[in-house]
C-alpha cells in the first residue's frame, strides 16, 4: 500500500479547519482536513436544542458567505450554524475527510515532516495544524462525588428541560451557557439555583446597536491576547429569545436563586463561597463601563444615536443577594440534577513534540508553535479577543496560511537567486 503524503494536514473539520482550508487553497498549498466525526459536529449534536449564536447573523459569519434564511439581526440556531459551515466547506471545496480520527503525530527523524497515525491509516505531512478549537473536552470539577445521589452532567450534554429528572436543578457557572440554561429551566417551571462566579456581562444592545458593534467601533475585538494563564474571561451574553441583556438581578426576580461560587461538598451538603455580591457587583461594573465607553464614543463622533437612560436602571435587589445562601442540603432542597457549565479543556497529547508548557497548553505566537512546522488554530485569544468567534478565526487562519506559504517559499529556494527572472520580463 502506497503511503499517502500531503504538504499540510489540518486536524479538525469545524470552523477553524474550514477557514484555514480556504486560505491554503488561495495559496495553492496542498492539504487535507481530517474530522473524526462530521463537519461542524459540535454545532450538530453538542449543547442544548434551543441554542443560538451569541452574535447576530450580520456579524457572526465568514466574510464570503451570508446566511440565507435569517434576518441579518437575528441569532442563528445551532442547526443553522451547522448548515452554514457545511455549505461553506462545499463552496470552497475543502478536502475534508469525515470519520477519520487522528491518534498520533510524530516527527520523522532526519527528513523533516511528520508521520500521522489515523483510524484510516498513516499519512505523512510536512506540517501539522491542530484546528481542534477551544471546546474539546468538557471539564467538570471534582467537587461532588458520583455517588452523591444526584444526577450530574456537563452543559455540553444538556439538551432540554424534559431530559432532566424531576426536581430542582443547580446550574454551576454563570457564563453564557450557564446563564442561558438556568433561564430556560426557570421558564420551564423548574426550581433553579445558579452558582455565579466572576464574569463580564455586556449589554445585548445599547442606543440601537448590538454589543458586537460597540466592541468593533471601540476597538475591543482587536484587544491583544493577555499574558499567558489569564486568557479565560467568563462572559455572560445571550442571543436567546431574540437577544436580551443577561442581568442576574433580573433572573433572580424571575425566580432563579443565585448563590456564590461552588466551593465544596461534604455529607450531602454543598457549600458556596462568600463572593456572590462581589461577583454580581463586578459584573454590573463591567456592564456600566461599556455604557460609559459607548456614550463617550457617541459624544466624540457626533453620531445621532438615541439616548437610553433606562439601560442604567437597576433591577430590584433580590433576597438571595441580600441574604445569600452559604450552603444547601441537596436532598432537602430537592436538587435532582447538577449541570456543570464549567468550560472545556484542551488535549494536544497526540502531538509528540516539545511544543507545550507544563500544563499542556501550546507555546506559540499567534498560532505559530515554537516547534517548526506545527501550528494551532481556534485557540482562545490566539491573536485577539475575537479569535474564537467565526469571523475572528477566519482572520487568524489567514495569518497561519500566510506563514505556511512563507515557509514553503523559503524551502523552494535553492541558493541561487540569479536564476530568478526579473519581474519586468
Amino acid at each position: 500500500m502506497t503511503l499517502e503524503k500531503t504538504d499540510t494536514l489540518i486536524v479538525g473539520g469545524g470552523q477553524a479547519g474550514i477557514a484555514l482550508s480556504e486560505h491554503l487553497g488561495h495559496q495553492n498549498v496542498p492539504h487535507l482536513v481530517l474530522e473524526k466525526n462530521r463537519t461542524a459536529e459540535a454545532w450538530r449534536t453538542g449543547r442544548w436544542d434551543a441554542l443560538v449564536a451569541n452574535g447576530p447573523a450580520w456579524h457572526d459569519r465568514f466574510p464570503n458567505l451570508e446566511f440565507k434564511n435569517d434576518d441579518p439581526d437575528a441569532f442563528v440556531s445551532k442547526d443553522g450554524m451547522a448548515e452554514y459551515l457545511v455549505e461553506y466547506a462545499e463552496m470552497i471545496k475543502a478536502p475534508i475527510r469525515e470519520g477519520v480520527e487522528v491518534f498520533k503525530a510524530e516527527r520523522l527523524s532526519g527528513q523533516g515532516g511528520f508521520r500521522v497515525q489515523t483510524s484510516a491509516g498513516e499519512i505523512e505531512a510536512k506540517r501539522i495544524v491542530a484546528a481542534t478549537g477551544a471546546f474539546q473536552h468538557p471539564a467538570v470539577p471534582q467537587i461532588v462525588p458520583e455517588n452523591a445521589g444526584v444526577e450530574q452532567q456537563h452543559s455540553f450534554y444538556y439538551k432540554n428541560p424534559d431530559q432532566l429528572a424531576e426536581g430542582a436543578v443547580l446550574v454551576v457557572g454563570a457564563g453564557s451557557s450557564g446563564a442561558q440554561i438556568a433561564d430556560e429551566l426557570n421558564r420551564a417551571g423548574r426550581k433553579v439555583l445558579l452558582s455565579v462566579g466572576p464574569h463580564d456581562r455586556p449589554p445585548r444592545r445599547y442606543r440601537g446597536r448590538d454589543f458586537v458593534w460597540w466592541l468593533g467601533v471601540l476597538g475591543l475585538w482587536d484587544m491583544a491576547a493577555p499574558r499567558p494563564g489569564t486568557e479565560h474571561v467568563t462572559i455572560s451574553v445571550s442571543g436567546a429569545y431574540g437577544g436580551r441583556t443577561m442581568d442576574f438581578r433580573r433572573l433572580a426576580g424571575e425566580g432563579v436563586t443565585l448563590v456564590g461560587l461552588t466551593h465544596a461538598f461534604n455529607d450531602g451538603t454543598l457549600s458556596f463561597a462568600d463572593d456572590l455580591r462581589d461577583n454580581v457587583t463586578a459584573g454590573d461594573a463591567d456592564y456600566l463601563n461599556m455604557l460609559d465607553a459607548a456614550d463617550a464614543y457617541v459624544t466624540r463622533t457626533g453620531l445621532n444615536l438615541p439616548e437610553e437612560p433606562e439601560a442604567r436602571r437597576s433591577w430590584p435587589e433580590p433576597d438571595c443577594l441580600t441574604n445569600p445562601l452559604r450552603s444547601i442540603d441537596l436532598a432537602k432542597e430537592g436538587i435532582a440534577t447538577i449541570i456543570w457549565a464549567t468550560g472545556f479543556r484542551q488535549d494536544f497529547s497526540w502531538i509528540k513534540a516539545a511544543a507545550f508548557d507544563k500544563k499542556g497548553a501550546p507555546i506559540h505566537q499567534r498560532g505559530v508553535s515554537v516547534q517548526p512546522d506545527i501550528y494551532f488554530l481556534g485557540l482562545p485569544w490566539q491573536s485577539r479577543r475575537g479569535s474564537t468567534f467565526l469571523w475572528g478565526v477566519w482572520h487568524d487562519a489567514k495569518y497561519i496560511a500566510d506563514q505556511i506559504a512563507i515557509q514553503r517559499a523559503y524551502a523552494e529556494y535553492d541558493g541561487n537567486a540569479a536564476i530568478v527572472a526579473p519581474a519586468a520580463e
